[in-house]
């Protein structure tokens, strides 16, 4: 795997227990003081045990926490966005030095920590620096203010990966950690490789995208998020489905991987965009598409903040390659897909619909029309639609 992307930081970190010591560390969970996550944690836990939130090997510190808000880098100098917080009730809060279990939102024991810092989760610092609002209607600012007021931090030994196998949201046959991406990539003797972020279903302008970087490298990583998303969105089962009925009719296989990211939405906008690119470049990416208002929300966000904030990074620190894309559509004229770089705008020449408009048709049966959505996805979109009604 010579050939790959470094890890974020160096190496990839590995916090997951397995066997006989896992065993153990059930067994001491059992006398610890008990910690339950929100469906956010846990996810976050998931991610820093598989290596996705490389270098990170447990929940941050003051220090990182402090630095991240400020200049959107960790102590140490490298590049990172989003504090990753364990943050509970004052009154809940363990003393430095204590070991805790920490719990699922489903009951399930999913890893232990040595807990190093307890510290004042300084919101007021956090809210508007990673959001860029304090507006308690944006569901990452409204999450936020609803968290703990003590942050606990310290390195963690996860003992349960995925802590529903069973559920909506498992996809155990696509469920891949980045050190097993890379062996993907290694063994189709990919070293350049896409990926596409999503937590929609892929439309004609999506494909677009993907076809575009797949043009210019080995191979393309569709990788969803599965991970806690707002109420509103598209189920990830739902979702899944339309990621393989497109690939299996419109990519070749050999140049296309589908796995999923266990991750949780922030909605943040640009330091999303930035969070999202380091994740990927730990599972192995070199080059990473950010479209129209990546991780967005609302009118938080201008349309390409999330393209911007990449030009006033360390290129060298964040080594991925961001793919900066204009919005995308079909034009009757052109007779294919289109956007501001590639052809002038005429008026009434390109398709576009509101994701009201879709929602309705769909939920009427109707297929959109075939230049803004394949007509396999659509079927799949009307299933759903019209069960959900």
């Amino acid at each position: 795997m010579s050939g790959l992307i470094a890890p974020h930081g160096g190496s990839l970190v590995n916090c997951v227990v397995t066997g006989a010591e896992a065993d153990k560390l059930r067994k001491e969970a059992e006398g610890l003081k008990r910690i339950d996550l929100t469906a956010k944690q846990s996810c976050d836990l998931e991610m820093i045990g598989i290596g996705a939130f490389s270098p990170l090997n447990g929940f941050m510190g003051k220090a990182d926490f402090e630095s991240v808000c400020k200049s959107m880098t960790l102590a140490s100098g490298d590049i990172w966005p989003i504090p990753i917080l364990l943050s509970v009730d004052k009154a809940d809060a363990p003393a430095v030095g204590d070991r805790v279990a920490l719990y699922a939102p489903n009951g399930v024991l999913q890893g232990l920590m040595t807990v190093e810092e307890v510290y004042a989760h300084d919101k007021k610092l956090e809210i508007p620096n990673v959001f860029r609002t304090e507006d308690s209607a944006h569901p990452g600012v409204k999450q936020v203010q609803d968290e703990g007021d003590t942050c606990l931090a310290g390195p963690v030994q996860v003992v349960t990966v995925c802590v529903d196998p069973e559920g909506p949201e498992a996809f155990l046959d696509h469920r891949k950690t980045p050190a097993e991406t890379r062996e993907i990539f290694s063994s189709r003797g990919w070293s350049t490789v896409a990926a596409f972020q999503t937590r929609n279903p892929i439309h004609r302008a999506h494909e677009y995208l993907c076809k575009c970087a797949q043009e210019i490298c080995d191979g393309l990583l569709i990788h969803p998020l599965v991970g806690e998303t707002k109420p509103g969105d598209i189920p990830a089962a739902v979702r899944m489905d339309c990621y393989n009925v497109l690939i299996e009719n419109y990519f070749v296989p050999d140049r296309t991987c589908l796995t999923v990211m266990p991750a949780a939405m922030r909605y943040a906008g640009p330091r999303e965009a930035v969070l999202h690119a380091l994740i990927r470049k730990n599972y192995g990416v070199t080059h990473f598409i950010v479209g129209r208002d990546h991780a967005g929300v609302g009118d938080y966000y201008g349309t390409y903040d999330a393209q911007n904030i990449f030009n006033d990074l360390d290129k060298a620190n964040l080594a991925i390659e961001p793919l900066k894309f204009e919005h995308a559509a079909w034009s009757n004229k052109a007779q294919g897909m289109v956007s501001g770089k590639t052809f002038p705008k005429l008026e009434g020449d390109q398709i576009f619909l509101s994701g009201t408009k879709v929602r309705e048709m769909l939920g009427k049966g109707e297929r959109p029309p075939a230049e803004f959505s394949r007509p396999e996805v659509a079927d799949v979109l009307i299933k759903w639609a019209t069960s959900a009604n």
